[in-house]
């Protein structure tokens, strides 16, 4: 058997395959409320073959999402509604997972294909908060600078998040702490301006990331892993990077995180990032061996070899992709085929194995 379609255990969970789907934003959800959209987005990549399914980046609050027609999990009506999909995605042998997010300072925006921008209020847009009154971009919100109370409320909402996605069936939970969201605006030098001591030196800029993540750990079971996705780097000279990355990985190691999902970029506008095949592959590698946790590889992934080399060189432990699946929701079938395994086709779809 390939390395690719290998099984992985971790913690009780064992995994059949090492292809995870990455979170990827809808912009389909009304009041948060997950719909017929995201059961067949999520179900069909789980009838493709993938190991674990993660919903797009989930917001803990109202406030909290990237733009008014993400996804949420702040009230109970949210969670029932996951139910149906988290049934689904564990009917055709597959884990289901979500990401917990904060927008931060990039929430109360269009959704892409309607304009740039802020949402204004009829639009369902809201004040937004930030570590510091420091904008994204011209076109996006002024945010508030957090109190200690702001702080403190948005790792109760993480915790209560954690909870409400155990009751609606995910057996994984991510920590979105990339792509200049919340908890990435508090690591990064470059957004996080602040002179208490949630501010300046590292140790500061780590302590709400590493609030969030002890609540989460807290709350979610033992037996079950929880994943961080950060920001290796921000791509900008002075900004937050790969030395800094280590030393967070190995916090969240002790915290009791499982697997550190590396990407980068995204708190500053503009930042010239040299996007080629593979081009994040480097970090999952260096935090892997420099913090001693296991990672996962993404960044335009793009085929079963690049894939299975990545994993036989040990670079990562897993790949978690995106954009390939938006093109080829079987890309585990087509995959196993590709490398000499045997594909594991639903019963339903037999008929396209054996002919």
């Amino acid at each position: 058997m390939s390395r690719l379609l290998s099984p992985i255990k971790i913690r009780n969970l064992e995994f059949k395959n090492r292809i995870f789907v990455s979170p990827m934003c809808q912009y389909s959800a009304t009041d948060g409320v997950p719909n017929d959209w995201h059961l067949v987005h999520l179900g069909s990549r789980a009838v493709g073959g993938a190991a674990l399914i993660f919903t797009e980046a989930t917001a803990v609050s109202q406030e909290a999402r990237i733009s008014p027609a993400d996804l949420g999990l702040w009230n109970d009506e949210q969670a029932k509604a996951f139910k149906r999909i988290t049934n689904f995605i564990k009917s055709q042998a597959a884990i289901p997972g979500i990401q917990l997010a904060h927008a931060g300072r990039k929430a109360s925006t269009k959704i892409p294909w309607i304009g740039e921008g802020m949402a204004s209020k009829s639009e369902g847009g809201s004040e937004v908060l930030a570590p510091s009154a420091v904008k994204f971009s011209d076109n996006h919100p002024q945010p508030e600078e957090m109190t200690v109370a702001d702080m403190k409320a948005v790792v109760r909402q993480w915790s209560e998040a954690a909870r409400r996605s155990l009751d609606a069936g995910f057996q994984v939970v991510e920590i979105h702490m990339a792509h200049g969201y919340l908890l990435h605006q508090f690591l990064s030098p470059l957004s996080n301006q602040r002179k208490d001591e949630y501010g300046g030196e590292l140790t500061n800029r780590m302590r709400v990331p590493l609030e969030v993540a002890n609540a989460v750990r807290g709350t979610w079971p033992s037996h079950l892993p929880v994943f961080v996705r950060i920001s290796v780097t921000d791509w900008v000279e002075g900004g937050w990077d790969l030395p800094q990355s280590i030393e967070l990985a190995k916090e969240l190691k002790k915290v009791g995180v499982d697997l550190i999902d590396c990407s980068s970029g995204g708190v500053v506008a503009g930042a010239k990032i040299p996007i080629t095949p593979g081009y994040q592959v480097k970090f999952a590698e260096e935090i892997r061996r420099e913090a001693g946790i296991m990672t996962g590889a993404i960044g335009l992934i793009i085929d079963a070899a690049q894939a299975e080399n990545i994993l036989v060189t040990g670079q990562a432990d897993v790949v978690i992709m995106a954009r390939e699946f938006l093109r080829d929701p079987y890309f585990p079938l087509h995959s196993a085929k590709i490398l000499g395994d045997d594909p594991r086709y639903p019963n339903q779809y037999l008929r396209a194995k054996q002919g």
